[in-house]
């Protein structure tokens, strides 16, 4: 009687703690907005940024929070949010630990897409390539998927992973390539690769938001089949889910979230990566408030890293890609050296 009782307990408990952490991830997301509108190359004090949102009267103040610091805020939030869930879904996906939005080819399609658009196309404009970027990251993701088994065999997450890197080798060849003979594209398109969130604008934003949120809410729907489908796929069937259906839909939502992240601030790395990892230790391996604790801690870290590359940058800044490669490259050394990945 004692032990059976006491296992309600456990998890009510186990359920207060993580109400707990996505309480604090949403304060120190809603931290990290206001830094990020009145943080700067010139801070803003919180009562200009208060009186720049509530009545815009054309002062310097007004302009660098509404129409430079607002947009990025708000492109910020959702491509961090897409960033660690598709995080979640690629590492549920192929059960790699070290799984995040570049290891099924995904940025080196956007990234080829985007280079053709501006070696071949002229198109220079972010809310011209953007289109071109979603386009290429979708169909590298389909050539990896038909190389890695494509439904006709049972799928394996470490051929998908080879895939990946197999595609992604060869589309990273073709973009170098390109830049290396076409000078106006290379200075254009290293903008883009650096991975920032400056100087996009909100018709970027409004372009990639229908896919952003449409990933965020398939992913959303998802979350108890992946649970499922982590404990094998003869016991996934058994509890009613159709493993083909979940990988297809997880892919699905992966490819829209991180194309969609890609091709607005560019191969943001190592957010995917280390959130993730990050909400395991606090919320467990359920996927559902592994990808809820994910949407909100993730884009606190992007915004975080935008901060402070315009705060030790000044009067420039460095870009969010660079802080983010500089925090997570040391993590990624440390899990490659701790972790065993599944073959």
């Amino acid at each position: 009687m004692t032990i059976l009782s006491a296992r309600p307990a456990i998890r009510r408990a186990s359920s207060s703690r993580r109400f707990i952490a996505l309480a604090l991830a949403g304060v120190v997301l809603l931290i990290a907005v206001v830094a990020s509108v009145a943080l700067g190359a010139r801070p803003v004090p919180l009562g200009h940024v208060w009186a720049a949102l509530t009545d815009y009267d054309g002062s310097s103040d007004a302009v660098a929070v509404r129409d430079l610091r607002l947009p990025r805020t708000l492109l910020g939030v959702f491509v961090g949010a897409a960033l660690g869930v598709a995080g979640c879904l690629m590492q549920a996906l192929t059960r790699n630990p070290l799984a995040e939005p570049g290891v099924l080819g995904v940025n080196a399609g956007a990234a080829a897409a985007i280079v053709s658009a501006m070696s071949f196309l002229g198109v220079t404009a972010p809310a011209g390539y953007v289109w071109f970027a979603m386009a290429g990251a979708g169909g590298a993701f389909a050539l990896v998927y038909l190389l890695g088994g494509g439904g006709r065999i049972k799928e394996s997450p470490a051929r998908l992973a080879v895939a990946g890197t197999a595609v992604g080798a060869a589309l990273t060849g073709f973009t170098s390539a390109v830049v290396l003979f076409d000078s106006t594209a290379f200075d254009q398109f290293r903008f883009w690769a650096v991975g920032a969130l400056a100087d996009r604008g909100m018709p970027v934003f409004w372009q990639v938001a229908p896919f952003l949120a449409g990933g965020l809410l398939l992913a959303a729907s998802i979350g108890p089949a992946l649970n499922t489908l982590a404990l094998g796929d003869d016991q996934s069937r058994s509890l009613g889910s159709n493993p083909l259906v979940v990988r297809g839909t997880a892919a699905l939502a992966a490819v829209a979230l991180s194309a969609g992240a890609t091709a607005a601030a560019g191969p943001i790395g190592f957010v995917g990566l280390a959130v993730p990892h990050a909400a395991r230790f606090i919320v467990g391996a359920d996927e559902r408030w592994l990808m809820a604790f994910s949407a909100l801690a993730a884009p606190s870290l992007l915004l975080i890293a935008d901060v402070t590359g315009r705060v030790l940058g000044r009067p420039g800044e460095l870009e969010t890609g660079v802080v983010t490669a500089m925090v997570g490259a040391p993590l990624f050394i440390y899990l490659v050296r701790r972790l065993r990945v599944p073959a």
